[in-house]
């Protein structure tokens, strides 16, 4: 029997990582619950054997359900009846697999239905079904909306609305509309307030994942006659009590099996969630920061995908007598796959482990106040996720597009038909850079900690780690790319012109990116010399694009950058 788990042991290098350990016991609160719950751990034996086993249950069900069923989702897809969306066949059962098998609500409390894990084995979970159906982990990985109702919403609305989801009821997010994409202090759906001070919702929403969801949180604009992001306010609409139909189901170039809807408000009911004026400022900015890691998430599920089917084509396939993957084209190829691969995999848990430590502290700070020493842990921690956020779902995005790429490629003509599911995961792949933040705005969001010293500051630290002596070579190219990155942020910074900074900053971005990646799969190959050949592959890879950068603006004036303004 496939399982996706258990067939990928590097999963479990990660559930491992020293780190855990800490999350773990601030997670469960000195192990409280194992008083009231008989499924809650004891430990940190106990709580990694409860991870273990329920990724266990994960893989195998995207292994024999999930990814069997995927090629007919996709050529299936949802459907609109009398306003509402059909799901695809396959996707329903898979729906009612997860639902079965308790694997909703993993990350909320054990009081509201929930498994109580950390962010870290959840994203796991996430990686493992993206690897299955990348449009799945849409509507499934939306559960982690619960999350925006556990920070923000009141007590009542968290025990009306938690326990749903954790029995296996679907959320999503309902921000975009036809004017108002990435810009969301655009957004005009109407917010009305009652006589009896309830509220109402009239408008369009587009582009929503999962869109005919059964709580759907909501961005809309409550303060009239204002037109920027200090008028929105959060709500939370239950489908229960109508009000929203279905216009349509975008028709997509992938992800087919996730219902892409545009929505129409017509005097639907409404709660808002937490004050006004906080929707955009405070709470979407939440929201967006845990789906960016899920996107990560599902890239790196995606690359695994495409590694492993071009993997076997290349065994299978012969030419010229013998297999392809013996020719040193397609070797170097699928070496720079895998190497991509780890590296993503490598900076997603990194990321997830720091949201996991600073989430924690804002979690115990609502029953007891901090002390110095947890305040400034928290206040680290949520800089590193603030910082690695970004970075994580723009790298991991743009990787999983080149893994996908070379998929096709090693497949050669067989690549562009149907008949292979590379066609499908190459279309899947696309979507990972553009929505929830475009690689573009990840640069925006990231390029701060590049010129504040962020990542720097972190690159310095790790640098300052012992490493195995066969490693020495690797650390020492790593050290000259982290001068280069700092050589060049003094570069750019030193002419205080916001505009270089802005055309320099993808560069500047990109050379952080893989210095801190190379540094992370140094750290596994520390802990595992199965990961030497990705790290001296990847550092290789990065040291070139660092190089690349580096001499682009060393060598660049900026009364050059008029050349690049297109009338």
């Amino acid at each position: 029997m496939a399982n996706f788990y258990t067939d990928n042991p590097v999963l479990k290098h990660y559930l491992t990582h020293p780190m855990m350990e800490k999350i773990v016991e601030l997670k469960e609160r000195g192990y409280a619950d194992a008083e009231q719950y008989d499924y809650a751990p004891q430990n940190y034996a106990d709580a990694i054997d409860s991870y273990d086993k329920v990724l266990e249950i994960v893989g195998e069900i995207c292994g024999e359900t999930v990814a069997a069923n995927a090629e007919g989702v996709d050529k299936e897809g949802p459907r609109v009846e009398n306003g509402h969306v059909v799901y695809a066949t396959g996707t329903a059962a898979n729906l009612e697999a997860c639902r079965k098998a308790g694997l909703m609500g993993m990350s909320m409390p054990r009081r509201y239905g929930g498994l109580n894990f950390p962010i870290t084995p959840y994203i796991m979970a996430a990686d493992i079904v993206s690897r299955a159906d990348t449009g799945f982990e849409n509507i499934w990985g939306l559960q982690d909306c619960a999350e925006t109702i556990y920070e923000f919403a009141d007590d009542a609305q968290k025990q009306k609305y938690i326990p749903r989801v954790c029995a296996g009821e679907t959320m999503s997010m309902d921000l975009t509309e036809p004017d108002a994409g990435s810009d969301l202090q655009s957004v005009m759906l109407k917010a009305t307030q009652k006589e009896d001070g309830s509220w109402v919702l009239n408008g369009v929403k587009r582009f929503i994942t999962n869109g005919d969801s059964d709580i759907h949180l909501v961005l809309a604009r409550s303060e009239e006659g204002t037109r920027d992001g200090r008028g929105l306010s959060m709500f939370i609409y239950d489908k229960r009590n109508g009000g929203v139909t279905v216009r349509r189901i975008e028709n997509k170039m992938g992800i087919k099996g996730s219902p892409t809807c545009e929505l129409v408000y017509r005097n639907a009911p409404a709660e808002l969630v937490g004050s006004r004026r906080m929707g955009l400022i405070k709470y979407v900015m939440a929201l967006m920061n845990g789906a960016r890691l899920g996107i990560a998430a599902q890239s790196v599920g995606v690359s695994e995908i495409a590694y492993r089917e071009a993997l076997a084509y290349a065994r299978d396939r012969k030419q010229f007598g013998k297999a392809i993957i013996e020719f040193p084209a397609v070797s170097e190829i699928l070496s720079n796959m895998k190497a991509k691969l780890d590296a993503s995999r490598a900076l997603l848990y990194a990321c997830s482990r720091f949201v996991d430590i600073y989430k924690a502290y804002d979690d115990i700070a609502k029953e007891r106040k901090l002390t110095v020493d947890e305040k400034k842990e928290s206040k680290q921690y949520s800089r590193l996720a603030d910082a690695f956020t970004p970075l994580a779902k723009g790298m991991t995005s743009e990787f999983c597009n080149q893994n996908a790429y070379d998929c096709i490629q090693i497949h050669g003509g067989s690549g562009f038909m149907k008949d292979y599911a590379c066609e499908r995961v190459y279309r899947d792949a696309r979507i990972t850079s553009i929505y929830e933040g475009t690689t573009q705005l990840q640069v925006v969001a990231a390029i701060r900690h590049v010129t504040t010293g962020t990542y720097l500051n972190w690159i310095r630290e790790e640098l300052a780690k012992e490493c195995k002596p066969e490693d020495q070579d690797t650390k020492a190219t790593l050290e000259f790319m982290s001068q280069q990155l700092a050589n060049a942020v003094e570069k750019v910074t030193g002419a205080e012109n916001p505009e270089y900074v802005d055309f320099m900053a993808r560069r500047l971005v990109e050379m952080a990116g893989y210095t801190v990646m190379g540094l992370l799969l140094l750290d596994d190959a520390r802990r595992d010399d199965s990961f030497r050949r990705s790290l001296r592959v990847f550092v290789k890879y990065g040291q070139a694009e660092v190089a690349k950068h580096a001499d682009f603006i060393a060598n660049f004036r900026i009364d050059q950058l008029d050349e690049y303004k297109v009338d």
